[in-house]
C-alpha cells in the first residue's frame, strides 16, 4: 500500500518541477536524489509520479497492460487526451491498435531503407560542414544540427527545400516553453496547426502523383487482418505519423548532435581521442555515449490503466507516471560509480533507455544513430579542434525534450 504520510513528505523533501527552467539547466543532481532518496516519487500539484531508477524504468517501459500510451507521453495537460495519436501516431497507442498501425508504417520505413539513407547523409552532412569549415565561427544548432536532421525527414517524406526552414522553425515551437508555462503554449498550438495542414496538403498530392518516397510507400503500405482482410494507413494515420517524424525525427537527432559536440568540449580527453582517431568506430563510441550521458529524451509519460506496485508504493488506476529515462542512464547500480561521467567506451548500447524498451522501442532508433554516427564521424576527420562560446549558449526549455537551442563554436580546420 502507498504510504500517504511518506510521500508527502518525498514532495516537501525534493522539489520536483519538470517546468522548471533551473531544472532544465541541469537536472541531473536532482535525479541522483530521486534514486537514492524517493526512488518512486508522487507530485500532487501536478498530479503525477516519477520513476527514477533504471530498474523501475525499464520495467515500466516493457508494462504495456497496466501502463498505457493511449493517451500520449506528455505532461502537458493539453495534450494528455484521448486523441494524443493525432500528433503522436502509434506512440500514443496501445496494442492491438499500436501494434497494426507499427506494422504497416514498417512496411515503408524499412531498415533497408534506412541503411540505403547512408551515402545521401554523408553528402548532406558534407554540405552542410562545409559551409561551416568556410565561416569558422557560427553556430552549431543553427547552421548544421538543425539542418541534418530536417534534410533526412523531409527527404523521406519527400519535402521541397523550399519548405524545411518553416518545417524546422514550427518543429521548434512545439516543443519549446517559456517559463513559468505549464502546458501547450499558443504559439505550439498553431504551429500543430500549421505543420497539420502542410502535411494533409503533401499527402493529397501524394495520392495523384506517387514517387519512390516514403508517404508514396505508407499509401501502398497493406496487410491482412485477423479476419483474412487486407487492411492499409487511413489519411489520419499517415498524417499523424508524418507528425510524429518531424519532432521525433528531427528535434531528438538535433538535439543529439549538439549534446555530443557540448560534451565533448567539456570533457576534452574524451575529445582528443575521437580527434586522434576519426574513425566510424570512435564517432559510434561518442554517440553512444552522449545518448547514455545526456539523452535528448528525457523522460516520458504513461497513464495507469491498472493500480501497479513500485517500490513498495501502489500507484493507482487512474494516475501518470513519468519514466525518467535520462536518470536510468545515470544509475550506478548499472554504470557503476563512475556514471555521471563522460567516458567513450562504455558497454551501454543495451542498457541505455534513450529509446526506450519493449513494444514502443523507438522505430526511428537506427536512422537517428545513422545520422549522429556519420556526421559525428565527417566532423571529427575535418578539424584539429573546437571550442564552444559559452556566453552565447542557450537550452531550449521543454518538460521532454532536452538540448540547445544555439551552441556558437569556432573550429581549427585540419
Amino acid at each position: 500500500m502507498t504510504d500517504a504520510v511518506t510521500i508527502a513528505g518525498m514532495q516537501e523533501q525534493i522539489p520536483f518541477d519538470p517546468y522548471d527552467y533551473d531544472f532544465h539547466e541541469n537536472p541531473y543532481p536532482l535525479y541522483a536524489r530521486l534514486r537514492s532518496e524517493a526512488p518512486v516519487y508522487y507530485n500532487s500539484a501536478q498530479d503525477f509520479w516519477a520513476l527514477s531508477r533504471h530498474e523501475d524504468v525499464a520495467r515500466g517501459f516493457r508494462d504495456n497492460v497496466r501502463l498505457s500510451n493511449s493517451w500520449g507521453v506528455s505532461l502537458d495537460p493539453t495534450s494528455y487526451t484521448p486523441h494524443a495519436e493525432k500528433s503522436m501516431s502509434f506512440l500514443a497507442m496501445d496494442d492491438p491498435r499500436h501494434m497494426r498501425l507499427r506494422k504497416l508504417v514498417s512496411k515503408g520505413f524499412t531498415p533497408r531503407r534506412v541503411s540505403e539513407l547512408g551515402p545521401r547523409i554523408s553528402e548532406l552532412t558534407a554540405a552542410h560542414w562545409a559551409r561551416c569549415l568556410e565561416m569558422g565561427e557560427f553556430d552549431f544548432v543553427d547552421d548544421f544540427a538543425g539542418l541534418l536532421p530536417m534534410d533526412v525527414v523531409s527527404e523521406l517524406l519527400g519535402v521541397g527545400q523550399s519548405d524545411r526552414a518553416h518545417l524546422r522553425k514550427q518543429s521548434d515551437l512545439l516543443i519549446h516553453r517559456e517559463e513559468g508555462v505549464t502546458d501547450v503554449p499558443e504559439a505550439a498550438i498553431y504551429a500543430y496547426l500549421e505543420l497539420h495542414g502542410f502535411y494533409s496538403a503533401l499527402l493529397a498530392d501524394r495520392r495523384k502523383n506517387l514517387g519512390d518516397d516514403l508517404v508514396s510507400a505508407l499509401i501502398g503500405a497493406e496487410m491482412r487482418d485477423d479476419e483474412g482482410e487486407l487492411t492499409a494507413l487511413t489519411d489520419d494515420e499517415i498524417i499523424g505519423f508524418m507528425m510524429l517524424m518531424v519532432v521525433a525525427g528531427n528535434e531528438t537527432t538535433t538535439k543529439l548532435l549538439a549534446n555530443a559536440v557540448y560534451w565533448g568540449s567539456k570533457n576534452p580527453a574524451e575529445r582528443a581521442k575521437v580527434l586522434a582517431d576519426p574513425s566510424l568506430e570512435m564517432a559510434v563510441q561518442w554517440v553512444e555515449e552522449t545518448l547514455r550521458y545526456d539523452t535528448s529524451s528525457q523522460m516520458l509519460l504513461r497513464r495507469v490503466v491498472q493500480d501497479v506496485d513500485f517500490g513498495g508504493h501502489t500507484i493507482p488506476e487512474g494516475h501518470r507516471v513519468l519514466l525518467l529515462a535520462g536518470s536510468a542512464n545515470r544509475d550506478e547500480e548499472v554504470f557503476g560509480p563512475d556514471a555521471d561521467q563522460f567516458i567513450l567506451g562504455r558497454d551501454s548500447a543495451r542498457s541505455i533507455m534513450s529509446f526506450g524498451v519493449g513494444t514502443h522501442f523507438c522505430l526511428g532508433a537506427h536512422l537517428a544513430r545513422l545520422e549522429a554516427n556519420l556526421g559525428l564521424e565527417h566532423i571529427a576527420q575535418t578539424v584539429a579542434g573546437y571550442e564552444i562560446d559559452e556566453s552565447g549558449v542557450e537550452r531550449v526549455h521543454s518538460v521532454s525534450v532536452r538540448g540547445f537551442a544555439h551552441l556558437p563554436m569556432t573550429v581549427t580546420v585540419r
